[in-house]
């Protein structure tokens, strides 16, 4: 998962790539670089190892300016983060070319390559990519389609942009499962890996469809689609503040987003619940239809929105009496699922392009599934266009690597489906009413939680040399406890497993000592009573408790026993939203006291992931 940025214009373009990069630094921050075409059409190359600052300081040793150019901030995946591994590459005659994404064919182009005279000074897929397009010059003696005969060879996924000395009045830019957009100016236009990039010079956007190859002037642009045809794609207005990337009083992107998920969640429900009612229209103008004859919900999601989805199945068999399957996309690509009749295909992506959901999507297109319905947070993604109904999360841009808002307003947005389904199967106006009613109240209630960060915070300090940490939750709040697992792994290196706390005794028991630390979810629920029994046999064996509990859950502090008092009454359709919220202060807090980079972290979890 890399971030490109291009632009062309009259004026000096170093300074918008530059901002740019900073702006998708968090889909990559192995290396960086940057290749513009100056006023006398030579082409002027800038990499350095590490993030964007190194290239700023590479840049005021050696400074360059120009009206074409293109850069690149990497997450490695095809070689080691090095200076020759980084973007732009190149080829011959001043052909540079940045890419996001895995081209899965590249050694077999390589070996190709390689045999017609071409070297390589990397190990990375892009430059096969750059010695391609230049391969074809020859015969198709024009830049877009030597892009356009290279693209066509290639198996995989990525988003590119080419320039060229012999060619320095355009970029051409192409997509195949890899977002990427096309930013409108006054007789200037850019290009980025999304919306975010380039607030600061435009808020007018050009949306690529798969396959599709553009040519970026300053004053025009020409897209062909996959078939070849000059296609016009709509132009829309961003909602989207300059700022809204930016961190504002917070100390890194993570809390700005754990604290922005009140108005997130409010955002989320804003429309789509009035008078007691939900408006399923919100889905789009067929779901009234697909929900009625819906009889069983199948769920396929990654990592983060993987964890939504199992919370939602328990409310969607409890509250809807409808049999749902949950499932993981990378595997679900890989079987060949049988299908219930009248199946509704639900998948959940933030981004709505990671390629193994994405892939999971277009399979089950070929499945017999009733419908399709897409839980994402960015309305131009591949994965709302291409699904039947639709729900966007409207969590805004996030750019914490570690999900937070996302998290909550997807687990929003899957309630509203519960309800959906629950009006024409179970359920009568006045238990409409009611589960309204309580995710109106799910902003309120995260604000409160909130209040506990001195709390946790003090809390955190007890996780500084610890190494090992179990996560309990019963029911709907298994889930929760995997997400809080999560949470303090990807960010916090600590190992974090979790289970449901029924499991303990089926062996994880075993490695409970005073040295990991075990943390519970525990609304007051009809899982407590069950729920306190399996706290005890940690207690017996010495295991410190870390308990998150209603204030009328009957659990008292004790020596190697600490209660966190959530606030009073949270019922179970709300405890998996505001349950979540304190689990995500506590990894972010305990990142913060071991030292490592919260925004920045070794794994980069947004990854776009392509096998």
């Amino acid at each position: 998962m890399c971030g490109i940025v291009g632009a062309i214009a009259e004026r000096n373009v170093v300074p918008i790539l530059i901002e740019g990069l900073r702006r998708l630094e968090y889909r990559g921050y192995d290396s960086a670089g940057i290749a513009v075409l100056n006023g006398t059409e030579q082409l002027k190359r800038l990499r350095a190892v590490g993030k964007v600052k190194m290239l700023e300081d590479a840049l005021d040793a050696s400074p360059t300016h120009g009206g074409v150019g293109i850069a690149h901030t990497r997450w490695a995946t095809h070689g080691v983060p090095s200076e020759r591994n980084a973007h732009p590459h190149m080829s011959l005659d001043g052909l540079a070319i940045v890419h996001n994404g895995i081209i899965e064919n590249h050694d077999e182009l390589r070996d190709d390559l390689k045999r017609a005279g071409y070297s390589f000074t990397s190990e990375t897929d892009t430059e096969v990519i750059a010695h391609r397009v230049h391969h074809h010059l020859a015969t198709q003696k024009d830049l877009f389609k030597a892009v356009r005969a290279t693209v066509a060879e290639l198996e995989g996924a990525y988003a590119l942009a080419v320039i060229s000395e012999n060619d320095p009045e355009r970029i051409i830019l192409a997509r195949e499962g890899c977002p990427v957009v096309i930013g409108l100016g006054v007789e200037e236009n850019f290009v980025a890996s999304d919306v975010a990039a380039l607030l600061p010079v435009t808020r007018r956007f050009m949306f690529l469809e798969e396959g599709d190859v553009a040519e970026i002037r300053r004053t025009s642009i020409k897209v062909i689609d996959r078939n070849g045809d000059t296609i016009e794609r709509e132009v829309r207005e961003s909602e989207l503040s300059a700022d809204a990337a930016e961190k504002g009083q917070y100390r890194h992107f993570m809390l700005k987003e754990i604290h922005e998920q009140p108005l997130a969640v409010a955002n989320t429900l804003q429309e789509r619940v009035a008078n007691g009612r939900l408006l399923e229209a919100a889905f789009g103008p067929a779901a009234t239809a697909i929900f009625k004859r819906t009889e069983h919900v199948h769920i396929v999601a990654c990592g983060t929105s993987y964890h939504s989805g199992m919370v939602a199945r328990y409310f969607i068999e409890q509250i809807c009496k409808l049999p749902c399957t949950v499932e993981i996309a990378s595997e679900y690509r890989y079987r060949n699922p049988v299908v219930p009749k009248n199946s509704l295909f639900v998948t959940i992506s933030q981004s709505g392009e990671t390629a193994d959901t994405l892939a999971a999507l277009r399979l089950a297109k070929q499945g017999g599934y009733l419908s399709s319905l897409a839980i994402c947070n960015v309305p131009e993604s591949s994965l709302v266009r291409e699904s039947e109904l639709v729900m966007l999360t409207r969590a805004g841009p996030e750019i914490g690597v570690a999900s937070t808002k996302a998290f909550t307003t997807q687990l929003t947005a899957l309630s509203m489906l519960v309800i959906a389904l629950a009006k024409h199967h179970t359920a009568d106006a006045e238990r409409e009413r009611g589960l309204v009613q309580r995710l109106i109240e799910i902003p309120g209630l995260i604000e409160k939680t909130l209040t506990l960060d001195p709390v946790i915070h003090e809390l955190a300090t007890r996780f500084a040399d610890k190494h090992h940490t179990l996560f309990l939750g019963r029911g709907a709040m298994h889930p929760i406890a995997m997400e809080g697992a999560l949470k303090l792994k990807e960010i916090s290196y600590i190992h974090a497993e979790a289970y449901p706390a029924g499991e303990l005794k089926h062996g994880p028991l075993a490695l409970v000592d005073a040295d990991m630390p075990v943390i519970t979810v525990a609304p007051n629920n009809d899982l407590l009573e069950k729920l306190k029994s399996n706290l005890m046999e940690v207690r017996a064996r010495g295991g410190e408790l870390i308990v998150f509990a209603d204030p009328e859950s009957g659990f008292a502090p004790s020596e190697g026993v600490t209660v966190i008092e959530m606030p009073k009454h949270v019922s179970y359709f709300q405890a998996p939203i505001v349950y979540t919220v304190p689990l995500q202060l506590l990894s972010y807090h305990v990142a913060i006291l071991k030292g490592t980079d919260v925004d920045q972290p070794r794994n980069l979890a947004k990854s776009v992931t392509v096998e």
